[in-house]
């Protein structure tokens, strides 16, 4: 009778809803590259559809991709979460080293393969949720010790700190400390002993900048970051330029924006357009309704993975569920309040809306993981 019962969980549909949520919103990012990428397309390679047709291609095989991997037993993925580890420092270590990571704007985070670039830090990102996935399970009842928990995140601080450091890519390494702080609250751990580690964290994080803004440039580019995030018209030509042309293009939508392709602000104002601040010209062209749809299926999204993480019946598959949903819950969450200068700029994507087509291959491969939890719930 037990053998019977598991067959037929194993044989349970994925949620459906979640699947829906994932289509609608990659169908309406596959439109806004369409709209957005057109005129930067046309200067630079001279057709309009270079970048989108890019995209096109990218989706529709991390489509099929996504439907394979949903069909295989999440609970494989445990067993190799300590090789998932090495994979993550591996990749993030390729980038620097010489002949291998390609340098863009001074940061050095893509590999060149030819056909395009490839950003190692999406590996990363969830070589890191499946091995926190493992870990936390394993070790689940000493995570009410607090050197338990410094431990835990002694394997994310400092080598990936370095890491992403050294790639120059710090909002990548904001996304993996939320993900994983989120992965040890719902795993048990004790909110004192997270609220103290994360006071003494950020204070050390303070200190760090205010070095670096005193000896190396770096530091003076983020320094210079927050004072254009305080007061973006001082500097419109400057460090203020970005933000200025995503707040016009957002206050020109209005109520119901533009009309689609009909953005002026995407006609080389805003830097690439469609990749960071695709949102802008969303809300440039779809207006105030089309932003509030685009951030209800970011919810709907948020909703029915959390609800998967607490209806699967296992850990493991519970903080997998929760990494997951996390990663893009929190780049869109991060994205959108810098479009919107409620926040400093970052190079942080809006998950399906940002151009990049390894980056939303390794994002629907993710979605097949959390589709393939999702048929094990109650």
């Amino acid at each position: 009778m037990q053998k019977k019962g598991k067959k037929k969980v194993n044989q349970k549909q994925f949620d459906f809803l979640l699947c829906i949520t994932i289509f609608l919103l990659l169908a309406l990012g596959i439109v806004m590259v369409l709209s957005a990428s057109a005129p930067s397309a046309l200067s630079t390679t001279g057709n309009s559809y270079t970048y989108v047709t890019k995209q096109l291609i990218f989706a529709v095989i991390g489509i099929v991709l996504m439907f394979i991997i949903s069909k295989i037993d999440y609970k494989k993925y445990k067993h190799f979460y300590k090789i998932a580890y090495i994979v993550s420092i591996i990749a993030l270590a390729s980038v620097i080293l010489p002949g291998i990571g390609k340098g863009v704007n001074g940061a050095r985070r893509w590999i060149d393969l030819g056909f395009g670039t490839f950003q190692p830090s999406e590996i990363a990102k969830i070589g890191l949720i499946i091995f926190y996935a493992g870990y936390l399970t394993e070790h689940r009842s000493k995570l009410g010790n607090i050197k338990e928990f410094i431990k835990s995140f002694c394997y994310l601080i400092p080598p990936i700190a370095i890491l992403y450091f050294l790639q120059d890519h710090l909002s990548a390494s904001i996304v993996i400390i939320l993900i994983v702080s989120i992965m040890n609250i719902m795993a048990g751990v004790k909110m004192k002993h997270f609220i103290g580690l994360g006071t003494i964290g950020a204070g050390i994080g303070a200190a760090g900048m205010w070095i670096l803004a005193t000896v190396k440039e770096k530091g003076s580019f983020r320094i210079a970051r927050i004072t254009s995030f305080l007061d973006p018209f001082a500097d419109v030509s400057g460090d203020g330029w970005q933000v200025v042309q995503g707040l016009y293009a957002i206050g020109s939508g209005g109520l119901f924006g533009v009309g689609l392709g009909e953005s002026k602000q995407k006609y080389l104002y805003i830097p690439e357009p469609h990749n960071d601040f695709i949102f802008a010209v969303l809300a440039e062209e779809l207006g105030f309704i089309g932003c509030f749809a685009v951030i209800l299926l970011f919810i709907a999204f948020i909703w029915r993975g959390m609800l998967t993480a607490m209806k699967v019946q296992d850990s493991f598959g519970s903080l997998l569920a929760v990494g997951i949903t996390s990663l893009v819950g929190i780049q869109a969450i991060i994205n959108i309040a810098v479009v919107t200068s409620s926040m400093p700029v970052t190079g942080m994507s809006l998950p399906f809306f940002s151009y990049g087509g390894t980056a939303l291959l390794i994002l629907l491969c993710c979605m097949g993981i959390l589709l393939n939890v999702s048929r094990n719930t109650r």
